[in-house]
C-alpha cells in the first residue's frame, strides 16, 4: 500500500496544479499612469514634432497559459500640440490601441517580469493647422497607423490578486505629410512609453 503513495501524491499535484491556476483568475487588468516621450523624427524638413505628455490607460491581459498572455491596451484620444522647428502651428488628437502576446518568465512568484511584442493601431483625428500654414501650404496627414510594438515589464504581488506594474514600451508610430495633396515626408512619432500602475488578477 505504501508503494502506491509517491503515484497518489503525483496524481493529485496534477489535479491541484490547474485548479491553483482557476484560483488566480486568467484575466489580469491594470490600470497605469503612462508617459509618452516621442522621438520626433521627420523628412519632411519643416522639423516637426509632438509634445511629450503622461495619461492614464487601461489593459487587459489574457493568460492562456501560466506563461502565455495577450494584453490589450487602451486610452481615450490623445491632443498633441503640433509644433514645426520650436514653434507651434497646430493640433491633433491620436488613438494608440496596442495588442501584444507576452512571456511572464515567473508565473507564480512575487516578482513577475515579461515580455512581449505585438502591433499597435493609431488614428489621428481632429487635425488643425493655424490658418498661416494652412493657406501657405494646405497640409494634411495620413488618418491611420500600423507599426511593431515591444514591451518589458514585470508584475510585483501586493498581496493575494494585487499586483504593482511597472512597463516600458516602443512603439513604432507614423504618417504621412501631404502639402497640397502631395507627399512631402514622413513624420515619425516612435515614442518610448514608460508606465506604472496597479492590476488586479480575476
Amino acid at each position: 500500500m505504501f508503494k502506491k503513495i509517491p503515484a497518489l501524491v503525483a496524481v493529485l499535484a496534477a489535479l491541484a496544479a490547474p485548479l491553483a491556476q482557476a484560483e488566480e483568475g486568467q484575466l489580469l487588468v491594470r490600470v497605469r499612469a503612462l508617459h509618452l516621450d516621442s522621438a520626433n523624427k521627420d523628412s519632411t524638413g519643416l522639423g516637426l514634432s509632438v509634445n511629450n505628455k503622461t495619461f492614464p490607460e487601461v489593459d487587459f491581459s489574457y493568460f492562456v497559459t501560466p506563461n502565455i498572455a495577450a494584453e490589450l491596451i487602451l486610452t481615450y484620444p490623445q491632443k498633441h500640440k503640433l509644433y514645426s522647428n520650436g514653434s507651434e502651428i497646430g493640433s491633433l488628437k491620436h488613438l494608440p490601441p496596442t495588442l501584444t502576446l507576452q512571456y511572464h518568465f515567473n508565473p507564480t512568484g512575487t516578482l513577475r517580469p515579461y515580455v512581449g511584442a505585438g502591433l499597435n493601431y493609431t488614428n489621428f483625428s481632429s487635425v488643425e493647422f493655424s490658418p498661416a500654414v494652412q493657406a501657405a501650404l494646405k497640409p494634411s496627414i495620413k488618418r491611420n497607423s500600423w507599426g511593431l510594438a515591444w514591451q518589458i515589464g514585470a508584475d510585483v504581488e501586493i498581496t493575494k490578486g494585487t499586483y504593482l506594474n511597472f512597463d516600458l514600451k516602443k512603439v513604432n508610430l507614423d504618417t504621412t505629410v501631404y502639402s497640397a495633396g502631395t507627399s512631402a515626408g514622413k513624420f515619425k512619432v516612435n515614442p518610448t512609453l514608460a508606465s506604472v500602475g496597479l492590476g488586479w488578477r480575476f
